[in-house]
């Protein structure tokens, strides 16, 4: 992990701001998973990061996020996608109290239900 964000004189761990998107994230509905696992287009996903989510201190001190997920089947995509934004975003605005820059949001895969 990289060094500790500093919020408002506060230093923190980035892997707690991750662990804050992740669980927000995975109460989504249409979220299979949050995850970077091997290979395909999840293997992409940046260092330091093991969880598929990286939230780092952008400009003017406002939070940048990266949430790599897999959608479950059965719901648009679009939407899974936007509601992990606003999940994210609520999420780390009220545990922070820092404005949030961006939530990008990846759709590396989908899960079909087993038959």
């Amino acid at each position: 992990m990289s060094e500790e964000i500093t919020l408002d004189g506060i230093g923190i761990a980035p892997g707690v701001l991750e662990t804050i998107a992740t669980v927000a994230a995975q109460g989504v509905d249409g979220v299979a998973e949050v995850s970077c696992g091997p290979g395909g287009l999840a293997g992409l996903v940046q260092k330091g990061t093991t969880r598929g989510v990286c939230v780092e201190v952008g400009g003017e001190g406002s939070l940048v996020a990266t949430v790599r997920i897999q959608a479950s089947y059965g719901r648009p995509l679009r939407e899974v996608a936007r509601d992990v934004q606003r999940a994210v975003i609520d999420a780390l605005l009220t545990h922070t109290g820092q404005s949030i820059a961006s939530v990008d949001v990846f759709v590396d895969g989908v899960v079909f239900p087993e038959q």
